[in-house]
């Protein structure tokens, strides 16, 4: 049985370049028909609304741009984004993010075989404890992600490992998780310390936060989109005291470290059997 797939939203705010690369890599990598929601929040810059429109019109996808009347932050413009999307589950794409081959089908399937999965992410270059190659580091762009994404694709993983929380510039939100849980926390939170309150709360309820590692994601973003507020990290704590607790544990076990290891090592088997290339630059 073929899985459901999810709603796309990206919320941007300015960098309509970086917008048009995301968007373009969804016309690579997406069936035909896939719904596409690009939520702006007041972007300042005019190029983002003429390339986001322009675009939407030209996509085979079924791609709508959604304009905010005014800025409300990152937080409460996911939230209206999620909103929009009716009852179908979603995943937020940051705007400097691409796709790649096969990545939101990759999705769907760890969430159709995780009923309890809140949230889903997977692999990126800038996901911090889903980084890859090197653990909760802003690695470069792979110059080749495609071989990274065969070699992900080509392993037989049997478990989704659960995280403290859902990071890096993907995240898959299940609906019935939303609608149990509550929506971000927009009276809190402005940022992405959101993401993370509703990710423990998910927790908190039964639901799991959990990696898929058969799919990767590009990030081109130097510092976080989704943006890191001094403020709001008190916030959080002041919720969840023992936040930084978990993650200082799952730093130091390491979990992923299993699953990285043997993801770089299909990557160099089937480097070995074709042309020599560095992955990364």
């Amino acid at each position: 049985m073929t899985a459901r797939l999810p709603t796309v939203l990206v919320p941007v705010f300015n960098s309509p370049a970086g917008l048009d690369a995301c968007v373009a890599s969804f016309d690579r990598t997406l069936p035909s028909g896939s719904v596409v929601i690009i939520a702006d929040d007041a972007s300042s810059d005019p190029n983002v609304e003429s390339m986001a429109r322009g675009w939407c019109e030209r996509s085979r996808l079924d791609a709508r741009y959604l304009r905010r009347e005014c800025r409300i932050g990152l937080a409460a413009n996911c939230d209206a984004a999620i909103n929009d999307a009716g009852d179908q589950d979603v995943v937020l794409f940051r705007s400097d993010a691409v796709a790649t081959a096969g990545w939101l089908e990759k999705l769907a399937r760890c969430a159709a075989s995780e009923p309890r999965s809140a949230t889903i992410v997977p692999w990126s270059n800038h996901a911090e404890l889903c980084s890859f190659p090197n653990f909760g580091e802003a690695n470069p762009a792979p110059e080749f992600p495609e071989a990274i994404v065969e070699a992900a694709a080509s392993i037989a993983w049997t478990d989704y490992p659960e995280l403290p929380t859902a990071v890096g510039p993907c995240m898959y939100l299940r609906r019935a998780a939303l609608k149990q849980i509550g929506g971000l926390d927009v009276d809190t939170f402005i940022g992405a310390r959101a993401m993370d309150d509703f990710c423990l709360r998910a927790s908190a309820m039964g639901w799991r936060n959990v990696l898929c590692p058969s799919a990767f994601v590009v990030s081109h973003g130097g510092e976080s989109s989704l943006g890191i507020v001094g403020e709001e990290l008190s916030r959080l704590i002041g919720r969840w005291p023992d936040y930084q607790e978990r993650m200082a544990r799952f730093i130091m076990s390491d979990p992923l470290y299993p699953l990285r290891e043997r993801l770089q090592a299909r990557i160099g088997e089937l480097a070995r059997s074709g042309p020599q290339r560095d992955l990364f630059h």
